[in-house]
């Protein structure tokens, strides 16, 4: 089944609920941490769908669907790709480890951010399943997320600005995971 955008932001979630279980998810997550921008956190949903990852955690200070700005930005993906909201990064990643080792799995969290720690995101293991974590548009990942990540990876800038925006960075840092 694929939509056009205009089927998706016209799909009612009732009509297409069946067809949504047969969708294969990828055993990848994306964990939002303090996104501001409502048109930011709409374009993850895109992504998250555009992959099939398992589920998006909306996480913190950032705003949750039905808001009308997540709504236009995701042609309607908010549907169609699981989610949830946490009140933090840390509550998401306890869940997913607890969930994941149930089902005897080992999950690994990675932070997608510039850090004295970090490591280039073509070297790091995305072995599956995995949680990419992406933070605020201007101060990033906190610092007690990245303590409970398994690895940080960090896109190489050449130019003066110090980095990209939100969903280009998850976007490059995950379709290289799944290659």
């Amino acid at each position: 089944m694929k939509l056009n955008a205009k089927e998706l932001r016209d799909v009612k979630e009732e009509d297409i609920i069946d067809k949504l279980k047969t969708i294969k998810r990828r055993p990848m997550y994306f964990i939002l941490e303090n996104i501001y921008d409502t048109y930011n956190i709409g374009g993850l949903f895109r992504l998250a769908d555009a992959l099939s990852v398992e589920k998006i955690y909306i996480c913190g200070e950032s705003e949750i669907p039905p808001n009308s700005k997540i709504k236009k930005a995701s042609i309607g993906t908010y549907k169609v790709v699981p989610w949830e909201y946490r009140k933090t990064a840390r509550e998401a990643i306890e869940e997913l480890k607890s969930k994941l080792k149930d089902q005897n799995s080992k999950i690994k969290i990675i932070a997608v951010e510039q850090h004295s720690t970090s490591i280039p995101y073509t070297k790091a293991d995305y072995s599956s399943p995995v949680a990419l974590i992406v933070g605020n548009e201007t101060s990033g990942v906190t610092e007690e997320t990245l303590k409970l990540s398994d690895q940080i990876v960090e896109i190489p800038m050449w130019g003066i600005n110090r980095s990209l925006n939100v969903i280009v960075s998850a976007a490059i840092v995950s379709y290289y995971a799944v290659i």
